[in-house]
């Protein structure tokens, strides 16, 4: 169950966004967002390390949170939201991946030499005697340790700048562990290369390729991390390029074009075949064919003609209109769809909250652990044993970083929201996507969810010498005066059929019974059984059509003409056409579906034997909603609601899940964790397999990143080595701490090749 409604005061706070700068890793992020959260003012605050923001909750200003930021070592600034490409962090964002570029192939340059020098005598036989005879063994030390030198200066100079600054005030990120490990090994390199007779006799060796090659290999693990983190917000790109950059506006009676961003509230806009519509709007005037399926996910373009509402974003077929401006710049739908994305993406499930509680004192406890492993192998360790130490030490402060956890669960969570934005599916609270896998109840609304929610005329039978048109024009018109939901269904009909009607004349309704009405002489009558018999006529004649239609849920109504009992009709809301396939791939995924309606029970469980839905609540008040879903929680357990979003709000609201149907021009259903664009019931079971499928990634991932330091790090120390003799190079564990990272995101990357179980079907 959802905790309980915010308070007033609650309300009133402001939310504020901040992207973070010089984030390496999820230490860095739980640092950063412990400090937010000791913010006077501040109530709740979430880093993440993906998306590089924070989200703070509270009435502190935006400037006290970046001071605070800036005073822990990272900077910090606000987001600036539109719709607009963020030219200025798309810049940053290339400007640091071509620095890491850079930076990385000058590494490789100067570290390629010296892992050949060093390494090569131990890989190839015959190389170390080669060495010594040609350049000699001190001269070949010299040389590294220029290389290395210029590694470390250079190329690696970010980790000392970031590491020991985070040391010196005992908050050790990544960069420390980095920082600390490659200038252990090199300085004692330099030691070993000039002044070797203050080390103990049989220690002096050389380690700068360790130092050379684990910068290398760390840069080149956060140039493939920095790359496919790209990735993982290319929905948001997607969406924020389906922007129009220009429109066709008609100003002071001429044809202007403008930036979109200059569009006004009322403007007339001119569309032509093929382009992006610039903004919401209402069609008054033309006729063409508009692809929404960015919107909906339906692949069927949808007829537009005059009245009819369109979307900024969505694609012009071959036909040409004008539309009347009817929302503009953070108003429109696409910006609400793009806020919703975003801001699930930067929300954090419960299961991250373990995740942040280990890594907050990871760095510390591996800082701790290099230590011991150090002083362990210089007191119990064979000769010699200071080597041993220093390489054992190093292995540790290197495998362990804590990258791999930090990724685990906001990459998955981008690239699984970005999807469901793609197909119609729009998680406005990102921990929708791990309490909606476990419902196992889903209860729908009957109105406008199941079925089409608005009454149609489903039956009209006609009498013996009547004729059916005939009827249906002096029906139509004797309804035509009345305001009641049946009486315009039937008169869509006809009107739809192109029949004229009459003006009908002395007009009467009768309460409970029927209407009646004189249409060009004759005398009209429509209503139920009861009303005909207090007419004197025999319904019977037309028995085996009532019987068909009760058992149908329909309430049939009868007509008669001139006295004469004329034609039994009934007026239904129509299921959906695709319901049953909704209905049938709900119970395939395990679910039980339930109903919840006010109308009356007769009709609610016709409708659900129909269905095949397994509970009915029927003749249920809008305030008994939520009593409905509690019963069913109890009942069957977790539970998911799906309403229209507006009159279904309080049940919404107490679902453990609510997944409002939207209509595609109307996404703002604030008591929904999760949208359905589409309007189509199919988009449940779509939502809840995206939901399965994001958590299971989650989970690879989490288990992968355990599971990797769980295993490696004992490895690194060396407890490997009195049985088989094994131990760890620092360079190998470089490279498999960068390849953690890549494995990470790639594996939260193939959410992107998601297919939903149902393809939504055109509306």
């Amino acid at each position: 169950m959802k905790p309980p409604h915010q308070t007033i005061a609650q309300k009133d706070m402001a939310t504020t966004g901040l992207v973070i700068e010089g984030m390496s890793c999820a230490s860095c992020a739980a640092r950063v967002e412990r400090t937010l959260k000791s913010v006077p003012g501040v109530s709740e605050a979430t880093v993440n390390l993906a998306t590089e923001r924070a989200t703070i909750t509270g009435v502190a200003s935006a400037n006290s949170l970046v001071a605070a930021i800036e005073a822990i070592g990272y900077a910090a600034h606000p987001i600036q939201t539109t719709l607009q490409n963020d030219d200025e962090a798309a810049d940053r964002k290339d400007a640091e991946t071509a620095q890491l570029k850079q930076d990385l192939i000058l590494a490789i340059v100067l570290a390629l030499p010296v892992f050949i020098l060093e390494m090569g005598s131990h890989l190839i036989p015959g190389v170390h005697e080669i060495i010594a005879s040609s350049i000699g063994v001190q001269n070949s030390w010299h040389l590294q340790f220029i290389l290395t030198t210029l590694v470390l200066a250079f190329p690696g100079r970010r980790f000392y700048m970031k590491g020991f600054p985070a040391l010196a005030r005992l908050a050790p990120d990544m960069n420390s562990l980095v920082a600390v490990g490659t200038a252990a090994a090199y300085a004692f390199s330099v030691v070993a290369t000039f002044a070797k007779g203050v080390l103990p006799e049989g220690t002096v060796n050389v380690y700068y390729e360790a130092a050379a090659v684990i910068v290398a290999l760390i840069l080149l693990g956060r140039f493939l991390e920095a790359r496919a983190k790209g990735k993982t917000s290319e929905a948001i790109k997607r969406l924020v390029g389906l922007q129009a950059k220009v429109a066709h506006v008609m100003r002071d009676g001429l044809l202007k074009d403008i930036p979109v961003v200059d569009v006004i509230l009322g403007d007339v806009v001119e569309v032509r075949p093929g382009e992006r519509i610039p903004v919401d709007g209402e069609v008054t005037e033309g006729r063409s064919y508009v692809d929404e399926s960015m919107i909906t996910g339906e692949p069927v373009p949808v007829e537009k003609k005059a009245g009819g509402k369109v979307v900024g974003g969505t694609v012009n077929q071959t036909g040409a209109f004008t539309l009347r401006a009817t929302a503009v710049g953070s108003q429109t739908i696409l910006a609400q769809i793009i806020r919703m994305v975003e801001q699930a993406q930067g929300s954090k499930l419960p299961i991250q909250a373990v995740v942040d509680k280990v890594t907050l004192w990871f760095v510390p406890m591996v800082m701790a652990a290099a230590v011991l492993t150090f002083l362990v192998w210089l007191v119990f360790g064979p000769p010699p044993a200071l080597t041993f130490a220093l390489v054992n030490a190093v292995a540790v402060l290197i495998i362990a970083c804590p990258c791999a956890m930090g990724l685990a669960t906001p990459t998955s969570i981008m690239v699984g929201t970005g999807r469901g934005a793609e197909i119609g599916v729009l998680f406005r609270k990102g921990e929708a996507l791990q309490l909606l896998k476990d419902a196992r109840v889903v209860a729908v609304d009957k109105t406008g969810t199941l079925t089409e929610g608005r009454p149609v005329l489903t039956d009209l039978e006609i009498a013996t010498g009547f004729d059916r048109t005939e009827v249906l024009a002096l029906v139509a018109s004797t309804e035509s005066r009345s305001e009641h939901p049946i009486a315009r269904a039937i008169v869509e009909i006809a009107t739809g059929e192109g029949i004229v009607l009459p003006i009908p004349s002395r007009f009467e309704s009768i309460t409970g019974m029927g209407v009646r009405a004189m249409v060009d002489g004759t005398r009209v009558e429509v209503g139920a059984d009861r009303y005909m018999g207090g007419l004197g006529l025999d319904v019977r004649v037309f028995e085996k059509d009532a019987e068909r239609l009760g058992n149908e849920g329909k309430s049939p109504l009868y007509a008669a003409i001139d006295g004469r009992l004329a034609a039994i009709l009934a007026v239904a809301d129509p299921i959906k056409p695709d319901t049953p396939m909704a209905i049938a791939a709900l119970h395939q995924l395990g679910l039980k579906v339930a109903m919840i309606s006010g109308d009356n029970r007769h009709t609610v469980q016709s409708i659900a034997r129909q269905l095949g839905i397994d509970d009915v609540e029927a003749e249920v008040l809008p305030e008994g909603k939520i009593e409905a879903v509690r019963r069913l929680r109890a009942a069957h357990g977790q539970i998911a609601f799906v309403g229209d979003g507006i009159n279904d709000a309080p049940a919404l609201a107490e679902a453990d899940v609510g997944l409002a149907i939207g209509t595609g021009t109307d996404v703002a259903m604030e008591s929904a964790d999760v949208v359905l664009m589409s309007g189509s019931l199919q988009g449940v079971p779509n939502a809840i397999a995206l939901s399965k499928a994001t958590i299971g990634n989650i989970r690879q991932n989490l288990f992968w990143a355990f599971a990797y330091n769980t295993a490696l790090i004992p490895v690194a120390a060396g407890v490997l080595y009195p049985v088989w003799g094994v131990l760890l190079s620092p360079v190998f564990a470089a490279g498999a701490m960068a390849l953690s990272s890549v494995f990470v995101v790639g594996n939260a990357l193939r959410l992107r090749r998601f297919q939903p179980p149902l393809v939504i079907a055109p509306s």
